[in-house]
C-alpha cells in the first residue's frame, strides 16, 4: 500500500488494524499506571524537598503524561510515525531511571508499578511494528 492511498483513521469506514488497537490500548494502560504511580508519590515535605518542589514535580509529571497521551493518539489515530520514535526514547529514559531507582532502593510498590508500565509500553510498541500495523503509519 503506497502512502498516497493512506487516509486518516478518523474517516468513517476506515478500520484501524488490530495491532494498532493493541498498541493504543497497551500504551494507554501504561500511562494510566504512570498516573496512578504519580498519584501515589510521597508528597511529604522534608528539609531537602520543599512543598514548591513537590508541586512542580507533580505538574511536570502531569504535563509529561498528557504529552505522551497525545503522542499515542497521534501515532494510532493520525497515523504518524515519528511519535513512535519519541515514545521509544521516553521508554529508554524510563528504563534507565527505573534501573537507578531499583538499584538504590530495591523493588518497592511504585517501582513495581513502573516495571509493569514499561512492560506494557514495550508490548504496545512491539505491536505497532508487527502484523497488520505495518504500513499504517505515515511519516
Amino acid at each position: 500500500m503506497n502512502s498516497s492511498n493512506k487516509v486518516p483513521a478518523n474517516i468513517p469506514g476506515n478500520v484501524v488494524p488490530g495491532n494498532v488497537v493493541w498498541f493504543e490500548a497497551l500504551l494507554y494502560m501504561s500511562l494510566t499506571l504512570d498516573s496512578l504511580s504519580a498519584a501515589l508519590d510521597d508528597r511529604t515535605p522534608t528539609a531537602e524537598i520543599t512543598q514548591e518542589l513537590i508541586a512542580a514535580n507533580s505538574i511536570i509529571a502531569a504535563i509529561m503524561i498528557l504529552s505522551l497521551t497525545f503522542l499515542v493518539w497521534l501515532a494510532a489515530q493520525r497515523r504518524k510515525n515519528w511519535p513512535r520514535w519519541v515514545l521509544w526514547g521516553a521508554l529508554t529514559l524510563s528504563i534507565y531511571s527505573l534501573i537507578d531507582v531499583i538499584g538504590r532502593f530495591g523493588l518497592q510498590l511504585d517501582s513495581a508499578i513502573e516495571v509493569v508500565s514499561c512492560a506494557l509500553t514495550v508490548a504496545g510498541l512491539y505491536f505497532s511494528y508487527t502484523g497488520d500495523a505495518s504500513g499504517w503509519f505515515n511519516d
